[in-house]
């Protein structure tokens, strides 16, 4: 039972993970861009939550759709600000923008919330629910991050392939010059894709502070690198890649501390992430992208 334990709390971990590297993968994908800032989005959107629930005393949905309308506009407002000038600039720029935003994020949030680290009060008021007589317990924040992540990944998948604005994003990403040719709107497909990711972002900020009860400004930072790892992991630029990228990390962090060590479990997770690469630098869902000469 311990086993199962572990992997149903690992399945749950890799779930907000996978979230996260929905927002990345993306972006990536369909920018060509690496926006540094989505961890710290997941940060603004876990203090929306917290002082619509906490100051306002409005109910949890609630909280939770103020956070992804006010995650989304951030996200909009970023791309137009910090990524739109740069859309033609070397990689390099946008990775000091990206890093530039990201501490920007944090110390706005440092001087309006102070250092202290909050207590979250969690949004999922489902019961904990015990299988075989007992002996393993699964959580309520355990079971409704899983099927959250399930049904989002779902729609996401179905919204890509199956819209017009999501097949628009395709031809962004295959080719931004023939889309732009073909009457798509390149700018507006970056906008809304940057507005999808940052809502995820809301939504996984809900689920890992509600697993996690406790709120500060550095709050996105760790599972933001995590999540950009789990896109690499699976092949950035691949939704089902990010899917699967945050399970098995979420899984193998899980599995680390239980039978390992809690100290050594993040380095675990970077040594899997190379031990992948060395063998299928693409990633274990990416293509290999041939260039024209």
């Amino acid at each position: 039972m311990e086993f199962i334990s572990y992997l149903v709390s690992g399945i749950s971990l890799g779930s907000i993970y996978a979230l996260i590297a929905l927002g990345y993968t993306m972006v990536y994908g369909i920018a060509k861009m690496l926006n540094f800032a989505h961890g710290d989005v997941i940060m603004v959107g876990a203090y929306i939550i917290f002082i619509c629930s906490t100051t306002l005393g409005v109910p949890a949905v609630v909280s939770v759709l103020a956070a992804i309308l006010v995650c989304t506009v951030a996200g909009v407002v970023i791309e137009r600000v910090a990524y739109k000038p740069l859309r033609n600039a070397s990689s390099l720029a946008v990775l000091i923008t990206a890093i530039g935003v990201s501490y920007l994020l944090q110390n706005a949030a440092l001087l309006i919330f102070g250092s202290d680290t909050k207590s979250f009060s969690s949004v999922i008021s489902i019961p904990p629910l015990s299988l075989f007589d007992g002996q393993l317990h699964i959580s309520g924040e355990t079971i409704a991050t899983i099927v959250v992540s399930v049904v989002l990944m779902i729609a996401l998948t179905l919204f890509i392939n199956k819209t017009k604005p999501g097949r628009a994003m395709r031809a962004v990403s295959e080719d931004r010059g023939a889309a732009q040719l073909m009457g798509i709107n390149v700018n507006a497909t970056i906008t809304l894709t940057f507005a999808i990711g940052s809502a995820l972002a809301a939504v996984a900020g809900a689920l890992l502070c509600s697993a996690y009860p406790s709120l500060s400004p550095t709050t996105g930072a760790m599972p933001g690198i995590k999540a950009f790892t789990a896109a690499v992991f699976g092949g950035i630029g691949s939704i089902p890649g990010a899917m699967l990228g945050g399970v098995l990390l979420g899984v193998i962090e899980n599995l680390s501390k239980g039978y390992i060590s809690t100290q050594l479990s993040d380095a675990i997770v970077f040594a899997v992430l190379i031990l992948v690469l060395l063998i299928k630098p693409t990633g274990l869902l990416g293509k290999k992208i041939r260039e024209k000469v």
